[in-house]
């Protein structure tokens, strides 16, 4: 019977996991997580949000997933923890993985970001045993959900988060059979690269209905007038503006297909704001270009 529970997990992604499991009365003897680093301004260290959630729960805390093998656990579950685990933990026990996308397509950092980008009609979650190779182990469950072309990032997050607490409960109420019965992928992998800041800087001679796929990501940018400027919401419409792409009129930019509604806006070293008022900020430069 599983009772002990060791974690694995750094972003916000994963505290959903590690919170489910300790409401769920499981003992956790170690929580493995990213080091400290520095986030946002100023030069202070600040803990992962796993971290932070486990120290607030008061469970032990450790930065090298080496000390698991200093302690007793009857399962491992690993939630984006970022880094690849060694041979010598996977033999101590099972280490399952919670991936947010259905393997063998888009192994790697960025399933979510990547599904998106391509715009795949569907996406979901899978619980799988963590082997040596890259999210190639055999699959326990999995669960599929609609990939609409208006869901952010950070609807996706929340809703996979869900259902994958949802599976690993399934799995672990077998008792006994739990983890028993996996499956072996089939198909042809993907692989989801970590996203670069060049991904989401909107290609004006682009298709509109894809580059809006960046803004749905959460950090798309272009520069005007020399400076970047982050485009924090936006929408895709069918318009023929006769414009060269990056140029615009009122808050639509023209794309090679399309054009772009800008609805929210963080120019350079600025507050963020509606489009409409950044846009009337800026009359003077009317004819100019997004690039």
């Amino acid at each position: 019977m599983i009772k002990k529970i060791a974690f694995l997990g750094t972003p916000e992604i994963s505290t959903s996991t590690l919170r489910f499991l300790f409401d769920k009365g499981y003992e956790i003897p170690l929580v493995v997580t990213g080091a400290d680093k520095k986030r946002g301004r100023g030069s202070a260290l600040s803990p992962s949000p796993v971290s932070a959630l486990a120290a607030e729960l008061g469970l032990p805390i450790s930065h090298q997933p080496k000390d698991l093998l200093d302690v007793e656990f009857d399962l491992a579950v690993v939630v984006a923890y970022g880094r690849l685990i060694s041979e010598d933990l996977l033999s101590k026990g099972l280490f399952v993985n919670l991936h947010f996308s259905l393997l063998p397509r888009w192994r790697g950092a960025a399933p979510m970001e990547r599904a998106i980008l391509s715009g795949d009609e569907k996406t979901g979650i899978s619980l799988m045993q963590l082997v040596k190779e890259l999210d190639a182990g055999p699959i326990y469950r999995m669960r599929e959900i609609s990939l609409t072309e208006e869901m952010t990032l950070s609807e996706l997050s929340t809703q996979l988060s869900d259902m994958a607490n949802d599976a690993l409960w399934e799995e672990l109420s077998l008792g006994e059979s739990a983890f028993s019965n996996p499956t072996q992928q089939s198909g042809e992998p993907t692989y989801a690269h970590k996203l670069t800041a060049d991904d989401l800087r909107v290609n004006w001679s682009g298709r509109a209905k894809e580059e809006i796929r960046k803004v749905r990501i959460g950090r798309a940018w272009s520069t005007f007038d020399g400076k970047r400027i982050k485009i924090i919401s936006a929408e895709a419409v069918e318009a023929n503006l006769d414009l060269a792409p990056g140029q615009f009129v009122g808050e639509l930019v023209a794309t090679s297909e399309g054009a772009v509604r800008l609805l929210r806006v963080q120019p350079e070293n600025k507050r963020e704001m509606d489009a409409s008022d950044w846009l009337n900020g800026i009359q003077k430069l009317a004819g100019g270009l997004f690039v």
